[in-house]
């Protein structure tokens, strides 16, 4: 067989079954990989191989099933410490989302270290999940929260975090890539300046808008912690992902218990497993994870800069051919270098759950609404948006199907 880095993008995108079908009698035009990435076959055929073979629980059984099992579960803890260039795969906790992976920290580290008077440092970009476990926690403990502002071309402002950044702020949580606006945020740059400023504060990424999509390094980013998810990034739902730095983490107590994630339980008390298993408390989606190693590989066969490069080659054509539509505003950076590929936009009068209804049938699948970050849209002053997403089985035909259904959707609204 080829190897999948040989392959023409149009041949990637035969990799995955859901293309092989029409929607509306058009072929598939899938944009809405923001939100969820399609499978290939060969993440499907991992899960199915799972199941008729080898299937078992993980980490109680001595019995082969389970042995093979568990050895398959714990090397896909590996492949993502690898990929993610982590310390150790020991610091790599799989929860259910990225959004559990952020509430596991406001549960635990927030808890024990959010104090009345404290100040949370975030971004006028989040999405709902950086967002509100964060008010409730700020509400629960008295704390306050802290916003960096977004310029007007559609980047934070970097240049307000000296002032931003007081004694009192115990915790920075910033997204790494707007899932609204593409907008990607130099991480690395402000963890520095978080450093020399309050060295005392944590900082948490949401990673969930940036790892299914360029190269990230925990190493050079030196988050604290890290959050992102398997079903972004072509793998199955149900399988989230926190790294944290282990001596964090070794202080934490458990978000969850039972099961897996006690060393000794009597009637009276219980010691913690170990990290990882520290986190992970009963029985795990064995079946996504093992999807998720698939997953996995199947992008580092192809390779994630020549992944960003395409995408960033998809953004740029977009952008172009929809700044020529009169009445079309988008929202994010023009310039591709700061963004990723998820672009957000409205359409003269036209309703964006009104225009997705439209493109669909034309067999164009977009996202329409607030896309979880309310606040963010009353900043840019509009309601909802639409939303185009790419990935690594977009084609530039698809972005020229979504350009012509945009004039015909004009023309229906004679606007």
């Amino acid at each position: 067989m080829t190897p999948l880095v040989k392959k023409s993008w149009p041949k990637i995108k035969a990799d995955f079954p859901i293309f092989y079908q029409k929607v509306n009698g058009q072929p598939l035009v899938f944009l809405d990989s923001t939100a969820s990435t399609q499978k290939p076959q060969s993440v499907i055929n991992a899960v199915k191989e799972l199941y008729e073979t080898y299937y078992a629980n993980v980490h109680r059984g001595i019995y082969m099933l389970s042995e093979k099992s568990s050895e398959a579960y714990e090397l896909v803890r590996q492949k993502v410490a690898d990929f993610i260039h982590a310390p150790s795969a020991s610091e790599v906790i799989f929860t259910r989302n990225a959004t559990e992976s952020i509430n596991l920290v406001a549960y635990t580290w927030g808890r024990q270290n959010i104090a009345q008077g404290d100040v949370i440092l975030l971004t006028e970009m989040e999405h709902h999940a950086n967002l509100v476990p964060w008010q409730l926690l700020a509400k629960e403990k008295g704390a306050r929260l802290s916003f960096i502002p977004i310029t007007k071309d559609f980047r934070l402002d970097v240049a307000a975090l000296d002032s931003l950044l007081v004694k009192q702020v115990k915790l920075v949580a910033l997204t790494h890539m707007s899932n609204v606006l593409g907008t990607i945020n130099p991480v690395k740059k402000i963890i520095k300046q978080v450093r020399k400023k309050v060295p005392q504060a944590v900082v948490l990424v949401d990673g969930a808008q940036s790892v299914p999509h360029f190269a990230v390094d925990m190493k050079d980013i030196d988050a604290d912690f890290y959050a992102f998810s398997s079903h972004k990034m072509l793998g199955p739902t149900g399988v989230g992902v926190l790294y944290g730095k282990r001596e964090l983490l070794e202080r934490m107590p458990p978000f969850m218990t039972g099961g897996d994630m006690i060393a000794q339980v009597t009637y009276q008390d219980a010691q913690w497993n170990d990290l990882p298993w520290k986190f992970e408390a009963g029985t795990p989606n064995i079946a996504g994870t093992i999807g998720f190693g698939a997953a996995i590989d199947y992008l580092q066969a192809i390779g994630m800069d020549r992944i960003f490069s395409h995408e960033q080659d998809l953004t740029a054509l977009a952008i172009k051919e929809l700044s020529a539509i009169p009445g079309i505003v988008i929202y994010g950076p023009r310039e591709v270098k700061d963004r990723g590929g998820a672009v957000a936009f409205s359409v003269s009068d036209i309703h964006p759950h009104d225009l997705a209804s439209i493109l669909d049938e034309q067999g164009i699948a977009v996202r329409a609404g607030h896309h979880c970050a309310q606040p963010l849209h009353e900043k840019l002053g509009v309601e909802s948006t639409t939303r185009a997403s790419f990935y690594l089985y977009n084609t530039e035909s698809d972005v020229m199907s979504l350009v012509a259904a945009l004039k015909k959707a004009k023309e229906i609204f004679n606007v």
